[in-house]
C-alpha cells in the first residue's frame, strides 16, 4: 500500500457537496482504500469554469491504496456527477 494525497473539488451547494463526498467515500471503500485524513480547504475561486461552476469547495484526503487500484478509481470517479475535479499525488516516503 502506498500513500497518496487526493485533492477533490465539489460544487458549493451543500446537498451536492454531501452527495459527492458520500459517493467518493463509498467508491474508496469499494476499492479497499484507507482514508487516513480529511482536510477541508474551504470554498475558493476556480482558475477556469468547470461544469459551469466558477467556485468550488476543496477537500484534501490522505489515503493509502494499492497502486493498481488508482487507475480503477480514476475511471470510477468520472461517474460522480458532484465531483468537479480530482487529482491523485503520490506521497514519497522520507528515508531516515
Amino acid at each position: 500500500m502506498r500513500k497518496y494525497e487526493l485533492m477533490t473539488i465539489y460544487p458549493l451547494e451543500d446537498e451536492k457537496y454531501k452527495a459527492g463526498l458520500d459517493t467518493l467515500r463509498a467508491d474508496l471503500a469499494k476499492f479497499g482504500v484507507e482514508i487516513e485524513k480529511e482536510e477541508p480547504f474551504g470554498d475558493r475561486d476556480l482558475t477556469y469554469e468547470v461544469k459551469k461552476q466558477k467556485r468550488g469547495r476543496f477537500l484534501l484526503l490522505t489515503i493509502k491504496s494499492n497502486p493498481a487500484k488508482i487507475a480503477d478509481l480514476d475511471a470510477q470517479f468520472k461517474f460522480n456527477e458532484n465531483l468537479l475535479k480530482y487529482l491523485f499525488v503520490l506521497v514519497e516516503e522520507k528515508k531516515a
